[in-house]
């Protein structure tokens, strides 16, 4: 998989969520591309976060909006005229929806609303891709990855709600920027499916990396509270680098590439959360250690795991990491925050390591 920096130089963008753990890293790969980057989002959702360690909005517009807010919303990407959108504003965690689901539904599904009107109604736009969840699918359990024609689901308010704006995706696709709409021109329209990320500069309460690497710099031992669990893990680089192939190729083909798309680690890179905290152990080193909550807590899927065939053979995309690996950056990074390292030259240095290399995997 090869990110053209060609096709980025001063294509302008409109990302949202561009804040948080994975629009920050974005927003620092878009600026390094060249794009004209706007931003929209609330305020960094942690403190610390990687969006001020890394000075992220040095090199962009940033706009403080909810998504919640429709004219606010409207009227910014009216003014930015993209002519790409990412949609990654959400509540993006699985327990904190129990504590307030109306915020995550409204975030979640009404968001996705908002921002599918506001492009709707932006000539300029050519592009729209809305970043969902793998927890969108129906999970029953079982040794299959799920594929995307698999149906939409959740038994949770965070799943469920991203399942639902997986449907109103492909509502507005369908209802208005196809060729048999009601729109004015074809936009292409797609969602994307990621595993758990990890990844320096995570600070998000309730998940795993951040939890151990904040107990590790704290010389605290780490709690875990489903070490059985499996999820496919990834290095977050590899999902965000999928969505710009993923862009890239819809602005050559509006409507060949305008559905969903998952975007997950190779099958042996599905582990159990035991396992990572281990070799998290291992690589921070000195007296790290782990040991299990014994408290209760509510239901999370316990095994998760991705069929990614159809970015692998039609957009040439494979992880180029395998997880330990990313395991190793990760702790790097978290290392040198540690340290006190210029943090945005720590990323940016990681996100040229990620795309000069050779996928490891056959396409």
């Amino acid at each position: 998989m090869v990110i053209s920096p060609a096709f980025w130089k001063n294509k302008k963008v409109f990302l949202t969520g561009h804040t948080g753990f994975k629009g920050s890293w974005l927003s620092l790969w878009l600026q390094k591309l060249g794009a004209e980057l706007t931003g929209y989002s609330l305020p960094p959702p942690t403190n610390p976060s990687l969006y001020e360690l890394a000075w992220a909005g040095k090199h962009m517009r940033s706009i403080e909006a909810d998504v919640r807010d429709a004219d606010r919303l409207g009227k910014s990407i009216s003014t930015c005229q993209p002519d790409i959108v990412i949609h990654l504003a959400a509540q993006s965690l699985v327990l904190p929806s129990y504590a307030d689901p109306l915020t995550t539904y409204a975030t979640n599904i009404m968001g996705t609303v908002n921002l599918l009107e506001a492009t709707r109604h932006c000539g300029s736009v050519r592009v729209v891709i809305n970043v969902t969840s793998d927890k969108c699918y129906e999970n029953h359990g079982g040794n299959r990855g799920f594929s995307e024609s698999d149906p939409m689901g959740g038994f949770d308010p965070y799943s469920s709600s991203k399942g639902c704006a997986e449907l109103v995706t492909s509502a507005y696709r369908h209802s208005f920027y196809s060729d048999a709409g009601h729109g004015n021109k074809p936009v292409a329209t797609a969602t994307a499916r990621a595993g758990n990320v990890i990844g320096g500069g995570d600070w998000s309460p309730y998940r795993l990396i951040p939890d151990i690497m904040q107990a590790f710099i704290a010389h605290r031992t780490a709690v875990i509270r489903n070490p059985e669990a499996t999820r496919p893990w990834q290095h977050v680089l590899e999902p965000l680098g999928g969505y710009l192939r993923l862009a890239e190729c819809m602005w050559q083909d509006t409507t060949g590439y305008s559905e969903a798309w998952n975007f997950g680690p190779d099958e042996k890179d599905t582990r159990a959360v035991s396992w990572i905290a281990d070799e998290l152990v291992r690589l921070w080193g000195g007296e790290a250690r782990w040991e299990t909550d014994s408290n209760s807590h509510p239901k999370e899927a316990t095994s998760l795991r991705l069929d990614c065939s159809k970015a692998k053979s039609r957009l040439g995309w494979a992880p180029r990491l395998d997880l330990l690996t990313a395991l190793t950056w990760t702790v790097e990074w978290f290392k040198s925050y540690d340290s006190g390292s210029d943090m945005r030259l720590v990323t940016e240095k990681q996100i040229d390591r990620c795309q000069n290399m050779d996928s490891h995997c056959d396409q």
